[in-house]
């Protein structure tokens, strides 16, 4: 790749051989699963309270349900009427694992994706861990995976959703990219197309960093292979109801249309200034996307690699340029975690960073249970 576009891993000091040390990933791993189980211990605490289970909330509610059903019976063949409830809005890969994992497994298709979920947050948790390590170091490693844990959605990680899938394809596409390895990256990028609609943003990054390296014959192929995946379904779902925009038909029977951001705006209005008593779930999804795009300029000012930029700002633009639903947008920021990088490198230098971590993951546990238990939507 070319020296514009990546950065050199930085100088390691040696350790002395006669001192055992935890490896840097396995910190990581376990400082993910500790702040993870911290958050389902309070769901599972304050659920019981409330009467109900957890496993439910868990595997089986919302997408989840969603996804199941497409495990189940397939997709839908037709567009049907402006009800949100076409299936085919949901990419792939991941009812495909479910029902391919439980044929050979036992157990009921709703635990074969939530554990299938989880498998996938230790993969990316290790993949956010190897791109931080890669650019800075494995303190900056470690804390990287501990902020994208505490992210304050962070509980949909631990659920039957895509979110988890998505950032595994995603941050390994992204650190083959930082390694020099792109049609390992071109083929992480079919995966993350085939996972969700904002597989586009890994498609983004992969072609671009590749244009960018025009002059290596394997560059050039693996841009064209990234978008194979996204592609390829968007271009069956058209094929499947008959017309050529079949995949942004079923977007507008949700009522999820580009619209430059425009209702994003009006809701930033409405909730911050004229709603006298905002839901705390919107105030908090406000938040995070305010947040995203501090983080993001903060980001393009480290001049962090090509990549990242790309994968991070395509997936900005897509979630503040649409003018469908408000409250999920907060999750569906959830896989740009190079958005925390500028947060990671300011905790490596601070004295107090592990107060501000301990601040984090209370906050993040507390909004976990409060998404599924309190606020009335999905997540």
């Amino acid at each position: 790749m070319s020296s514009t576009v990546l950065r050199p891993t930085p100088h390691r000091a040696a350790t002395a051989p006669d001192v055992p040390r935890v490896p840097a990933v396995l910190k990581a791993l376990l400082a993910y699963v500790g702040v993870r189980v911290l958050g389902l211990l309070l769901l599972s605490v304050w659920a019981h309270r409330q009467g109900h289970g957890v496993w439910p909330v868990l595997a089986a509610q919302w997408d989840a349900e969603y996804y199941l059903g497409i495990a189940d019976r397939g997709y839908a063949r037709a567009l049907g009427g402006m009800d949100g409830g076409n299936n085919l809005v949901f990419f792939p890969l991941h009812p495909v694992l479910v029902k391919a994992v439980a044929a050979v497994t036992p157990g009921s298709r709703a635990t074969t994706g939530l554990c299938l979920a989880v498998a996938a947050s230790l993969v990316a948790a290790w993949g956010v861990f190897a791109v931080g390590d890669r650019l800075h170091g494995r303190r900056v490693g470690v804390l990287l995976t501990v902020l994208w844990a505490a992210f304050p959605v962070g509980l949909v990680q631990w659920m039957g959703y895509t979110e988890s899938l998505f950032t595994a394809c995603a941050a390994w596409a992204l650190y083959a990219l930082l390694t020099d390895r792109p049609l390992t990256a071109a083929w992480l990028a079919v995966l993350a197309g085939l996972t969700r609609p904002t597989g586009i943003a890994v498609v983004a990054a992969v072609s671009v960093t590749c244009v960018l390296s025009w002059r290596r014959p394997r560059a050039l192929v693996a841009a064209v292979v990234a978008p194979l995946g996204w592609c390829g379904y968007v271009g069956w779902v058209g094929l499947r109801l008959g017309r050529w925009d079949g995949y942004f038909a079923v977007q507008r029977t949700w009522r999820n249309e580009v619209d430059g951001g425009v209702e994003t705006l009006r809701s930033f209005r409405r909730l911050l200034m004229y709603d006298s008593s905002p839901d705390l779930f919107l105030v908090l999804v406000t938040g995070v996307l305010l947040a995203s795009v501090v983080l993001f300029v903060l980001s393009v000012w480290d001049r962090q690699p090509v990549p990242l930029l790309v994968f991070t700002g395509v997936t900005l633009v897509i979630v503040l340029g649409s003018g469908g639903v408000y409250f999920p947008r907060a999750r569906y920021l959830l896989p740009a975690f190079p958005l925390l990088l500028p947060l990671a490198l300011h905790l490596a230098r601070a004295s107090r960073r592990y107060r501000a971590l301990a601040v984090a993951v209370l906050g993040s546990v507390y909004w976990g249970a409060y998404m599924v238990l309190v606020w009335t939507g999905p997540p």
